[in-house]
């Protein structure tokens, strides 16, 4: 492995660990040349995938931009970091699982807004709001508008819902007054 820092090759292993879940092991490194420490990760990839951005051009799946998009969904939240990488982990195994190597960005923004929607219902409207290309008042409101009659038919039966509940709702509006945002694509810069 490469330093990240004089570019040595020589560099050596000095810790390594498995994540919880055996998605990926995190290994602490040292520069013999620099004497500078970096960590890397190893991750198990079954199969590439391609992305199809709206406009047609097909990229290679970023793992580290899924995993931006939802920390800045998530900032703030009572999510963890170490959640955050078991939901971004889960996407791409369903990815690599499901498709025969091409994905559409719309398609991998469904995933995340469904598996917010039934985590943090703030990060899934801030996910939303990039998601359909919120640009004024009126987009969000007519956005929670529509979350709360799905809350309401959720909790007809259930006169007394607690942020529990309101969470585990499952939110799948169907959101067509913007398109999705083709400039700011979350998966696509």
């Amino acid at each position: 492995m490469r330093c990240p820092f004089c570019a040595s090759v020589d560099t050596q292993v000095k810790d390594s660990r498995m994540a919880e879940d055996g998605s990926y092991i995190k290994r602490r490194r040292f520069c013999s040349e620099c004497g500078s420490r970096f960590t890397t990760f190893e991750r198990i990839q079954l199969k590439d995938i391609m992305v199809k951005k709206s406009n047609g051009v097909v990229v290679p799946f970023e793992r580290e931009k899924l995993l931006k998009s939802i920390q800045v969904a998530c900032k703030k939240r009572p999510i963890s970091d170490e959640r955050i990488e078991k939901i971004v982990s889960s996407i791409q195994r369903q990815l690599e699982a499901n498709t025969d190597g091409e994905i559409t960005s719309k398609e991998i923004g469904v995933l995340v807004m469904d598996i917010l929607s039934n985590l943090d219902i703030i990060a899934y409207i801030r996910f939303a709001s990039v998601y359909y290309n919120f640009d004024k008042k009126e987009d969000f409101l007519t956005f929670i508008d529509t979350i709360k009659k799905e809350i309401s038919i959720f909790d007809e039966g259930n006169k007394n819902l607690d942020a529990m509940s309101y969470n585990k709702c499952t939110i799948n509006p169907d959101f067509p007054n913007n398109q999705v945002n083709d400039k700011n694509d979350l998966f696509e810069k």
